[in-house]
């Protein structure tokens, strides 16, 4: 053990670790969940950590030789060589100053291990006054959240969303001729194609949405120090760091044009958790559509097959279940619970500051990994092999009485009702009573009834008169 001191007093600190005293409370006060933050969100603050010091010695305010062992020990944290040294429970004191306290501890105990002093020689390089100097908790700590979540949504979940679209609207043109009955209410209705329904499980509003969002995570508060005001930072901090920022992660973040606000919100978090509630809500329809489609494979629907991709049952010999569609809907649940969480967090904030940022942090970045490894496995492992059951399709495209609706705006709604309720009772198609009851000679019926001009509306079903 080594002996740190703070503002407190004396604390133990064990002798290898790069953290501090002011870790060692956190971890002393907040043994909560042994959750810990991402690895993708330590790097996004170790990147301001690093934009910051240099933004600082180019203004003449730092040491260049503890800026180059600062940014040294940054570009460790992003390479993974300084993992485990970032242990804080998610469920912190408010605002994250145990996280950012952290990072700037572990990054001036490596940066003195660089430039050959023992760890704890703050007199050299300081957490506070060298490795936070122009910046606080309150306008890092959110920025970081967004550097984190926008890199993972770019590299991971725009990729699997786009993959997704892509699988299956390559089933939709693929089953485009393949006629089935439609249901809503759960119950029969009007005919439809399986490339049709297929179609509806499009995402593209989604992606759409979810760039909107994202755009507006490249704005950023640093240099807003505690309340918005840039208290303790240089007149040209700003315009330096985000150059040096954009520069090393190859993106565009920008100062937010309004500090205060950012400050006292976690406005873009809750914005971009809503737009994956979203896509969770849509994702799950469709997971469930499928799980429907394809019950059986006696005693179910059976419209299509999927993959079989595991089995189904310790006790119940060569079943098999839907495990990839709903590996998927718990992984939504899962993202549509962390939009809650985000929510309470974001309206819970006073004055200056909402200090709530670690859950709604943490909540985002965990609903963007789970979603990005969901759907890219549902697509892969289920959409892309999917076949239509095409007997069964047909089945019960024959036995549909809800056919009988193209008959009405010729034969009248009440009497074509009376005709679906004694084809239902006799157990015998609509086409076959019609012809029975001689309402229609066959060749007009088939033209009125030809599943083609059933799913395309914009098809006339007669001729204009005269």
């Amino acid at each position: 053990m080594r002996t740190e001191e703070d503002s407190l007093g004396r604390v133990s600190v064990p002798s290898d670790a790069y953290y501090g005293a002011f870790t060692q409370r956190a971890l002393d006060n907040f043994p909560i969940s042994g959750i810990r933050f991402q690895d993708e969100f330590i790097t996004a603050y170790s990147e301001i950590k690093r934009a910051a010091a240099i933004a600082n010695s180019r203004l003449g305010m730092l040491d260049k030789r503890v800026e180059r062992c600062i940014v040294r020990a940054c570009d460790d944290i992003a390479d993974g060589k300084l993992n485990g040294q970032f242990p804080i429970d998610v469920f912190q004191a408010g605002a994250g100053t145990s996280t950012n306290m952290n990072l700037n501890e572990v990054i001036a105990n490596r940066a003195l291990e660089i430039m050959g002093r023992g760890k704890g020689d703050y007199k050299t390089i300081n957490p506070n006054d060298h490795v936070n100097m122009s910046q606080s908790t309150n306008d890092t700590f959110q920025s970081a959240v967004h550097i984190a979540a926008h890199v993972m949504i770019e590299k991971d979940l725009l990729p699997a969303l786009h993959e997704y679209q892509g699988t299956m609207m390559a089933k939709a043109r693929e089953f485009s001729r393949i006629i089935k009955s439609g249901r809503t209410h759960v119950m029969d209705a009007v005919p439809i194609t399986l490339g049709q329904e297929f179609y509806g499980y499009s995402i593209e509003h989604e992606i759409k949405m979810i760039r909107g969002a994202d755009r507006n995570l490249l704005n950023l508060s640093v240099g807003g120090t505690a309340v918005g005001t840039g208290l303790n930072t240089h007149p040209r901090f700003r315009e330096l760091f985000f150059k040096e920022l954009n520069r090393s992660t190859k993106s565009r973040f920008v100062p937010v044009k309004n500090n205060f606000a950012m400050t006292q919100n976690l406005s873009y978090i809750a914005e971009m958790s809503s737009q994956l509630r979203n896509l969770g809500l849509k994702l799950i329809k469709a997971a469930n559509d499928i799980r429907l489609m394809s019950s059986g494979p006696h005693a179910g629907l059976g419209e299509i097959t999927i993959p079989e991709v595991q089995p189904g049952s310790s006790i119940m010999p060569g079943k098999v279940n839907p495990s990839m569609a709903e590996m998927m809907t718990m992984a939504c649940f899962r993202a549509i619970g962390n939009d809650l969480s985000i929510a309470m967090a974001a309206q819970a904030g006073q004055f200056e500051l909402n200090v709530f940022g670690p859950i709604a942090g943490y909540c985002l970045l965990e609903s963007v990994t789970v979603l990005s490894e969901s759907v890219g496995a549902f697509s892969r492992r289920c959409v892309a092999g999917i076949k239509p059951n095409r007997k069964r399709l047909g089945y019960y495209f024959s036995r549909s009485s809800a056919v009988a609706t193209a008959l009405s705006p010729i034969l009248g709604y009440a009497a074509t009702a009376k005709l679906v309720k004694e084809a239902d009772r006799r157990e015998i198609g609509i086409r076959e009573l019609v012809l029975e009851k001689r309402l229609m000679d066959r060749k007009e019926l088939d033209r009125i009834l030809d599943p083609s001009r059933l799913t395309s509306p914009n098809l006339p079903l007669r001729k204009k008169a005269g």
